[in-house]
């Protein structure tokens, strides 16, 4: 996440770089031997089905059962393990993901009206009927995940959700992630994941039913199997490392920032940061806050990593040229630190989600105690989209209706359009109805 040769012309006022990656672009999203070997599992399930679901489970999953199946009612003694302060906490976390979704739910609102006398048009929001959510239990087990899909799919109005998390306990699922989707109203749930977890939903082979969607985050092996399967099914995004950026000015402090960006640098070896900022100050001392804050980070080997190869620091000559910088950049999580944050949001267009003032920081999200959805676009897609909500699990679907006194208002211009493309089947779809008209005259 930083700025190539060809964005500089883009950008009207001067900046100085004050550190960029070495000489390398952000991680490759489809490596080869990824796009083979998920190719080459895809296959594999839709030929051999359950059974070469299973091989995969066993093989790579570590799983040593028959039954996918999660009992979520034999499980409520594995929560009983848990801290009781981390039970709460996922309890908030769901309860506040759902609440936001059921804001955003109820703020699109179905419609219609006539267009012109006798042309009704409308629009009416309809849930996705079927949808599989994967929760990843890798490195670390990201146990918002739940929140962010299973949680906002209830909260559309999805009838059918089925959820896969991968056995990372000695083959069985952990118990924390089940905890999260159980809070976020998971009903059926399999121990299974990576590609044979995505093939098994978007094929129908845990439950009968094939999914219409697949939502969640996962490894590359997961994005390469979302990228193949989409069309098949639709997806959320297709994410890549996760991405955080921080606009500051001279009223943020070294401290502060580094926080930040370490934060979500820690998410994986590969995961960008980048410091755009008004002050030379807070850009120098950033740079040495974050050695010495890594020095003391018990994941500085994946962290400092991640700031080494991917990190990146521009000092911008005024906020206009720091927005300007930030637009291109597109960042998946984006933080202001800075004065007079309402002109910040009204500036800014390009980003994932955005953490208005000190008070506000990307690891509330995360979690799920701001309440909005932490699945978002990577590698600059927020120019083009947004990341997954309540919106995501509907079909906006539009109706029309029209009286026979309206048809000469459509038809005429329809068979005067359709003489000119020379197709005659449109033509003659609207001249049936002005001969009607016609002939009943």
């Amino acid at each position: 996440m930083h700025l190539n040769p060809e964005d500089h012309r883009l950008i009207s006022g001067s900046f100085t770089v004050i550190k960029e990656p070495p000489g390398r672009d952000a991680p490759a999203q489809q490596d080869p031997k990824v796009v083979e070997t998920v190719t080459g599992m895809l296959r594999d399930i839709e030929q051999n089905g359950m059974d070469a679901v299973l091989r995969y489970a066993r093989d790579l999953d570590g799983f040593t059962g028959d039954d996918l199946e999660i009992d979520l009612a034999k499980a409520e003694a594995d929560f009983a393990e848990l801290p009781e302060s981390l039970r709460q906490a996922l309890d908030t976390g769901a309860e506040r993901t759902r609440i936001f979704a059921e804001m955003q739910r109820k703020h699109l609102v179905d419609f219609s009206a006539e267009v012109i006398p006798g042309v009704e048009c409308g629009q009416k929001y309809v849930p996705v009927g079927n949808v599989g959510c994967y929760l990843p239990a890798g490195r670390f087990p990201l146990l918002a995940s739940a929140f962010m899909t299973v949680g906002v799919a209830r909260a559309a109005g999805v009838p059918n959700i089925v959820s896969c998390t991968p056995p990372s306990r000695g083959g069985q699922a952990h118990p924390a992630v089940l905890y999260a989707a159980k809070a976020s109203g998971a009903e059926r749930m399999y121990a299974v994941g990576g590609v044979q977890a995505l093939a098994a939903m978007a094929f129908g082979l845990l439950d009968g039913v094939p999914s219409d969607m697949i939502v969640g985050a996962g490894n590359a092996y997961v994005a390469e199997a979302k990228r193949q399967l989409y069309g098949k099914v639709g997806i959320d995004v297709l994410a890549g490392p996760s991405e955080v950026a921080v606009l500051a000015d001279e009223t943020a402090t070294a401290q502060m920032v580094a926080a930040d960006l370490l934060g979500q640098a820690e998410h994986g070896p590969s995961s960008p940061a980048s410091l755009v900022t008004t002050s030379e100050r807070l850009a120098k001392e950033t740079l040495d806050e974050m050695d010495r804050q890594l020095e003391g980070l018990a994941t500085r080997d994946i962290a400092g990593n991640a700031w080494r190869e991917y990190g990146s620091i521009y000092l911008a000559e005024d906020r206009e040229t720091a927005c300007q910088i930030m637009d291109i950049l597109a960042p998946e999580h984006l933080e202001v630190l800075a004065d007079d944050l309402d002109w910040w949001l009204g500036r800014l267009t390009n980003y994932g989600s955005l953490f208005l003032g000190e008070w506000s920081t990307v690891a509330y999200a995360d979690k799920g105690m701001s309440g909005t959805n932490h699945v978002l676009p990577t590698a600059r897609g927020a120019r083009y989209t947004a990341g997954l909500s309540v919106l995501g699990f509907l079909k906006q679907l539009t109706f029309q209706r029209a009286t026979r006194e309206a048809t000469r208002s459509q038809a005429d211009p329809v068979v005067t359009i359709s003489d000119f493309e020379q197709m005659p089947g449109h033509r003659d779809s609207a001249q049936l109805r002005l001969d009607l008209i016609e002939r009943d005259n």
